[in-house]
């Protein structure tokens, strides 16, 4: 019934930019809050943005503040990760989900629907 793709990773240089889309349903982008995680090589899924249902409230995480930015086109029925001044740290293969919470978790395991991830590489 639900299902999240997601696209817009590749190979960027340091200090790049990259914006990632996630594309699903129509009711599960216009009716749920949504989140970014990621996860990197041996590592365990984190958090790195939530949006609410309406994108009035957004959250990020420490290590990514100010650097990217989440967003969402209901009409598009799409979410976007702007992610700017990148970092080889940031190399990890990101995830949208969908949240039954109205704004949102840090949690992954407060999400109910993935996307198979998109991977993002950046290179020094």
């Amino acid at each position: 019934q639900v299902q999240l793709v997601e696209s817009g990773g590749g190979l960027v240089q340091a200090g790049g930019s990259l914006t990632l889309s996630c594309v699903a349903s129509v009711r599960t982008v216009s009716s749920y809050a949504m989140g970014w995680f990621r996860q990197g090589p041996g590592l365990e899924r984190e958090f790195v943005a939530r949006i609410s249902r309406t994108g009035g409230s957004t959250g990020y995480a420490d290590s990514v503040k100010g650097r990217f930015t989440i967003s969402r086109d209901n009409a598009k029925n799409t979410i976007y990760l702007q992610m700017n001044s990148l970092k080889p740290e940031d190399t990890a293969v990101y995830y949208c989900a969908r949240s039954p919470f109205p704004y949102g978790t840090t949690a992954y395991s407060d999400y109910d629907h993935w996307g198979q991830g998109t991977q993002v590489t950046v290179s020094s």
